[in-house]
C-alpha cells in the first residue's frame, strides 16, 4: 500500500468517526425540581450515613440483609418514601426506647425520697 492510499484511508476513517459522535443537549431545570433533587440527595446522604454505622450493620446482618442492599433499596425508595424514612430517621431517639433511663430515674428519685427520710421503702430488717 502507498503512503498515498494509507493517508487516504486513515483520512476517510477520521471521516466516519467524527459523523459517530453524539451531540450533547442541555435543558433548563426549574428551581422545584432541582430543590427536589437536593432534598433527596440530602435524605438519601442522612439514611446512609445511618446503614454506615456499625451498630446498625451488625442488626442489618442479623436480620439478613446486606448493608449494600439496605442501601441500595433505599435508594430506589420513592421521595415521599425516602423522606419519611429520613425524617423518622432524625427523630425516633438514639438508644431505644428509653425504658431502662425511666427505671432509673424512678430508682434515684425513691433513693433521694428514702434518703430524705420522706419515705421507707428500704426497710432495714
Amino acid at each position: 500500500m502507498s503512503f498515498r492510499q494509507t493517508t487516504v484511508a486513515i483520512t476517510a476513517a477520521c471521516f466516519l468517526a467524527l459523523g459517530l459522535q453524539s451531540t450533547a443537549s442541555a435543558g433548563v431545570i426549574g428551581t422545584q425540581a432541582y430543590l427536589a433533587a437536593e432534598a433527596r440527595a440530602g435524605q438519601l446522604a442522612d439514611i446512609s450515613a445511618a446503614l454506615s454505622r456499625a451498630d446498625v450493620q451488625a442488626q442489618l446482618v442479623s436480620l439478613g440483609v446486606s448493608p449494600a442492599d439496605a442501601l441500595t433499596r433505599a435508594a430506589a425508595l420513592s421521595d415521599a418514601e425516602l423522606a419519611q424514612v429520613a425524617h423518622e430517621i432524625q427523630t425516633l431517639p438514639a438508644g431505644g426506647d428509653g425504658l431502662l433511663a425511666v427505671i432509673g430515674i424512678v430508682f434515684v428519685v425513691l433513693l433521694i425520697l428514702e434518703l430524705t427520710g420522706v419515705t421507707d421503702i428500704f426497710k432495714k430488717v
